[in-house]
């Protein structure tokens, strides 16, 4: 049986889109755009298509069927539609999108204008409507006007209500006018501009609204005059409203005419406009109003200028008469005013300044002139009495003052009307001056150090706010209880317990700081030169302090020194003392006894080198001089010896080279030899090479030691008592440039000096031993044992 796949296959083959009639159309032609799929499927039923269609990538249509197309109507075509267009199809899980087709649509409604008026006055708006209604899109509408045979200008540019706009426009020059449209489409392929719509005559006239004014009695007036202004317009247009303004303040208001009466005063001159308006058209006149003065505005002045609290002022108020046909200075009446209360109803007001007369005071003037009152009041006058500066007092800022140190002075007045004037005189000729005129602002002064407290008497502020009265004082004996005074520290003294400074290891060092004077709390800090940071700091109520250095070490020499410190501030430094540690007794004891006793072992060393080198001495003695029967023995050395003997002492050598291998025969032969005759033998070897290196020293002068000419016999010439010296190395026999050779010849010019033995060349595995003289060897002696 056959089984249908789990899935079922599809592909979009291809996506096509048509647009009829053709892709360039005439403005109100029917379209039709057309979407197509071709799609290849394994009998998949009820297949559906969702095609969607966008112009200029923007979706304007979608619709899903079940058949393989789609159609999108315009009925019918405008600008508006004009674009780029493509189809995208989806099956299922598929999407494909064809290729795109342009549609363009040519040719633009024309705009129709529409005026609500064609004939009115220059500066009358109306309305305007610029309409195309059978297009679509995103419209900009223009207005234009030409007068007469001029070029068109643009009126105005407005936004759309859809596919038309409506406006205010105004023309304010008379005349003959022609007015049209136009409008734009922007698409995104470009802007699109309409023709121009039906032009409209417009036909604007002159609006006669001018008003008229007139001024009654006349525009040159006394103060006290009525004065009536008539302003009206000489027209049978409707709507016209007149003003009547002056500095800007509307005066009166009506329709066609008015009048305004009013009374003159001083301050009633200037110009007066009459405006008549209708709609946005305004006309206008004016005329220039002269107020005569009769009288001058009334002047309040007081004397003193300067009131101080207690002091006697004098409030005067005056008026000049300018017209006296008019009004003489007696018809002038003069009033004063306390804050609105009378004062007096003459010109003249005496009092004495308190804080109850302080206020503001003002003067009135009043006469009657053809039956009109005239009313003036003077400029407002602000009394308020000042109030004397008291004794200023001096302090120091901040409150604090250090000897030796500069700091600041501030001079104070608890009472006393700004501004005032303080004056500091003190030590070094000090002499300034400060003038405090704000609240808030205070009289610093800036002082040069002193050293004594006393020197605060010397200080001296004068204040002063009045010229009529004299200066307050206020002197600097307050400062000695007001001030806190720091003195510095003065010359820091290091000293130290022992005073010599020298100090043996264990003991205790006292180390004192001292100051001569300086205000408490001092605070001493003890430093030890070559050591970083301090070694203590301690805060004393004292001039001096004390540290102490407990079981003093070797380490702890050096240089000390001090510094003091007090609320001033300002550190000081002493001169350094040197303290020096010595070597402790038992120390010293211990060393003593040590050299003792190392002297003791360097003598018992010598003389025990020197015993055994007079032993040494002895037992080579017999070795070198034997008689000629006796068994010649074999004498070697080893490498090592010799580098020994190179390097021994004198005292040594002796040992070091000729290192004796004897034999239990030859021990015998050397006793059988001390019974007999003792028997003297010259031995000569051949001469010494003088190309070889020499001996060394220890050699040489340990064997010049072994001389003995203390016996002084003949020697016996026989064929049997000659010695022979036997070779000291039989393995160097192959190397007959170094063997001994022994001569038996007799010196007979040498019969009162003992024979001489001469070993030109020894060599010992390797080492060369070159003249070693033995000028005489006692045997007799040797065998002794001495």
């Amino acid at each position: 049986m056959h089984r249908r796949p789990p899935f079922s296959a599809y592909i979009i083959d291809t996506i096509g889109i048509t647009v009829l009639p053709s892709s360039t159309v005439q403005s109100g032609t029917p379209v039709e755009i057309i979407c197509k799929a071709k799609v290849s499927h394994d009998n998949i039923p009820n297949l559906t298509y969702t095609f969607e269609l966008r112009r200029d990538d923007v979706a304007i249509f979608s619709s899903t069927v079940t058949k393989d197309s789609a159609t999108y109507e315009i009925l019918p075509a405008r600008v508006a539609d004009s674009g780029s267009y493509e189809c995208r199809v989806t099956v299922k899980e598929k999407s494909r999108t064809s290729f795109s087709q342009k549609l363009e649509v040519t040719g633009l409604q024309t705009p129709t204008l529409y005026l609500d008026k064609t004939t009115f006055y220059a500066g009358d708006d109306f309305k305007a409507t610029c309409s195309a209604p059978e297009e679509r899109g995103s419209f900009i509408f223009r207005f234009f006007q030409r007068f007469r045979n001029e070029e068109p200008q643009q009126m105005k540019q407005v936004a759309p209500i859809g596919n038309f706009s409506e406006t205010t426009l105004i023309l304010r020059q008379t005349g003959d006018y022609f007015l049209y449209c136009s409008y734009e489409i922007n698409l995104v392929s470009g802007t699109r501009r309409s023709n121009r719509s039906n032009e409209i005559h417009v036909n604007v006239r002159v609006l006669q609204i001018t008003p008229v004014m007139n001024v009654l009695p006349s525009p040159n007036v006394f103060e006290g005059e009525l004065l009536e202004v008539v302003c009206k317009v000489l027209t049978s247009v409707e709507n016209v409203e007149v003003f009547l303004t002056r500095d800007g303040s509307v005066l009166k208001k009506a329709l066609v005419s008015l009048s305004h009466r009013f009374r003159v005063h001083e301050g009633d001159s200037g110009e007066v406009t009459c405006k008549a308006e209708r709609g946005n058209v305004q006309k206008e006149t004016y005329q220039v109003i002269r107020v005569k003065e009769l009288f001058s505005k009334p002047h309040l002045a007081v004397n003193p200028v300067e009131i101080f609290e207690g002091e006697k002022f004098k409030l005067t108020c005056s008026a000049t008469v300018y017209v006296p046909e008019r009004l003489s200075n007696e018809t002038v009446q003069l009033y004063i005013y306390k804050d609105n209360v009378k004062l007096t109803s003459s010109g003249t007001y005496i009092s004495v300044a308190n804080p109850y007369k302080n206020g503001n005071y003002t003067c009135k003037a009043y006469a009657v002139s053809q039956g009109h009152s005239i009313l003036k009041q003077s400029q407002t006058l602000v009394v308020k009495a000042k109030v004397l500066v008291s004794e200023p007092v001096l302090s120091v800022v901040g409150g604090t003052l250090v000897l030796g140190k500069s700091f600041q002075l501030l001079c104070h007045s608890d009472r006393g009307t700004l501004p005032i004037i303080y004056n500091l005189h003190g030590p070094n000729k000090l002499n300034e001056q400060r003038v405090v005129s704000k609240p808030g602002e205070q009289a610093i002064f800036n002082s040069s150090a002193i050293f004594k407290s006393s020197d605060l008497n010397n200080f001296i502020c004068h204040a002063k706010n009045s010229l009529n009265s004299p200066s307050m004082v206020g002197n600097g004996r307050q400062l000695l209880h007001s001030t806190n005074i720091i003195e510095p520290v003065l010359n820091p003294v290091l000293t130290i317990v022992p005073r010599t400074g020298y100090v043996s290891e264990g003991q205790d060092v006292k180390l004192t700081c001292s100051v001569e004077k300086g205000t408490l709390p001092i605070r001493y800090t003890w430093y030890h030169i070559g050591k970083k940071g301090a070694l203590i700091s301690q805060t004393s109520k004292e001039l001096q302090g004390t540290y102490f250095i407990r079981s003093v070490r070797g380490e702890d020499k050096g240089e000390y020194y001090c510094e003091t410190n007090n609320p001033a501030n300002e550190t000081k430094q002493s001169a350094a003392v040197m303290i020096i540690v010595k070597m402790a007794g038992w120390k010293k004891g211990l060393i003593a006894v040590f050299c003792i006793l190392l002297i003791l072992a360097l003598v018992l060393v010598i003389a025990l080198k020197t015993r055994l080198l007079q032993f040494k001495r002895k037992g080579t003695g017999k070795l070198l001089v034997k008689s000629a029967g006796t068994k010649v023995e074999r004498l070697s050395l080893t490498q090592a010896e010799v580098n020994e003997a190179a390097n021994a002492t004198p005292g040594m050598m002796g040992k070091s080279v000729w290192s004796e291998r004897v034999s239990g025969s030859e021990s015998d032969d050397q006793n059988s030899e001390a019974a007999a005759e003792p028997q003297y033998t010259n031995v000569q070897t051949r001469q010494a090479d003088p190309n070889r290196a020499p001996v060394k020293k220890g050699i040489d002068t340990e064997y010049s030691k072994m001389r003995t000419s203390k016996q002084g016999f003949p020697e016996q010439a026989d064929g049997h008592g000659s010695v022979e010296y036997a070779q000291l190395n039989r393995e160097t026999d192959h190397h007959t440039d170094h063997g001994i050779h022994v001569d038996h010849s007799v010196q007979d010019d040498h019969r009162d000096e003992v024979d001489s033995v001469v070993v030109d060349s020894v060599v010992v595995d390797s080492v060369v031993v070159d003249s070693v003289v033995v000028d005489s060897v006692d045997t007799s002696t040797a065998d002794h044992g001495e």
